[in-house]
């Protein structure tokens, strides 16, 4: 069976960084009332000559320079997106034009903020099956763009950004991803929604009820979801990768509040100091929440090689992944 390498990870946030007292000048908020509730001191915010294609290709070049990597030896290029500017083209094409590749495959991937570990699950079954030897996968999304700015509840969770990794077959016959599930529970499918602008033909009637063209999210009850859901999946994960939870290095989940983090830490027996997060610094940066925390962690040095890291993650959808990783 080949073996799969995860290759450098790169992240690329906007230029424009938010604090708390920024966002009380939009909305009725305060930086005591935010950081009690979510443990976010600021986000970045990407202006209107930024989105997730610039920021996607920034987070790219940054990888394939620091990797030195020849772009067109990249066989395919998955991108986890879920709040693009446009539908299509896909960010996985504006990507691969950028990196000027011509002979592969692209397409985007929507899991909302499980997309990093359900890219790489579709990553590793195509380098397993010796479809492709190298894959980029892309996280990138600009959610503060779909927001509804006068929700104080939902506008002040999130920022924005992008990421990006190889996975490839590994030379060296080590494998770096353990084991990965994946699930989705369509039932829940309205704890978070976005409908996009569209218009029916005009020999059509129209639905003259009103429809909310920004991201909506029941708060308490995708707390709730988490904190029930997400402890026996990663229980489970531990279990078919013949793990226990002393076993893991580090504990990265889905940067989506700091209380849930929290929480869900405890649920799990996970020491706090083994558990990482940059929600303070970054916001819920949905998709790319994940490999941003893992990339400004190898920078510090804090991750090492060879670290276990286990990985969770939740979004709309609902999607759910979790995820055993090696890091070199």
């Amino acid at each position: 069976m080949t073996a799969v390498a995860i290759r450098g990870m790169e992240f690329a946030v906007p230029k424009a960084c938010f604090t708390n007292d920024d966002m009380a000048k939009i909305v009725e908020t305060s930086d005591e009332w935010i950081v009690q509730r979510t443990g976010i001191k600021t986000r970045y915010i990407a202006s209107s000559d930024e989105n997730a294609v610039t920021l996607a290709i920034e987070a790219c070049k940054k990888l394939v320079e620091k990797e030195n990597i020849d772009p067109s030896a990249i066989d395919l290029i998955i991108s986890a997106t879920s709040a693009p500017e446009r539908p299509y083209p896909s960010v996985a094409c504006e990507v691969q034009y950028a990196l000027g590749i011509e002979n592969s495959g692209a397409f985007d991937l929507v899991a909302a903020c499980s997309g990093f570990i359900y890219a790489l699950q579709v990553a590793r079954a195509n380098i397993m099956s010796g479809l492709y030897k190298r894959i980029l996968v892309v996280t990138a999304d600009t959610t503060t763009k779909f927001l509804d700015w006068t929700d104080r509840a939902s506008c002040v969770l999130f920022g924005d950004g992008a990421a990006a990794a190889i996975v490839e077959e590994a030379q060296d016959g080590v494998n770096d991803i353990n084991t990965i599930n994946i699930y989705a529970d369509g039932k829940s499918k309205e704890l978070i929604s976005l409908t996009v602008n569209s218009d029916l033909c005009p020999l059509h009637k129209k639905n003259d009820s009103a429809v909310n063209k920004h991201i909506i999210m029941n708060g308490k009850e995708v707390y709730k979801y988490v904190i029930k859901k997400i402890p026996a999946i990663i229980k489970q994960t531990l279990s078919d990768a013949g793990l226990t939870i002393d076993d893991i290095d580090y504990f990265i989940p889905h940067q989506a509040n700091l209380r849930m983090i929290e929480a869900l830490a405890s649920r799990i027996g996970m020491d706090e100091s083994k558990v990482l997060h940059n929600i303070e610094q970054y916001g819920n940066m949905s998709a790319t929440s994940i490999p941003c925390v893992i990339s400004e962690n190898k920078q510090k040095g804090i991750i090492k090689p060879n670290s276990t890291l286990l990985l969770s993650a939740f979004g709309a959808g609902m999607t759910i992944a979790c995820a055993i990783i090696k890091v070199r």
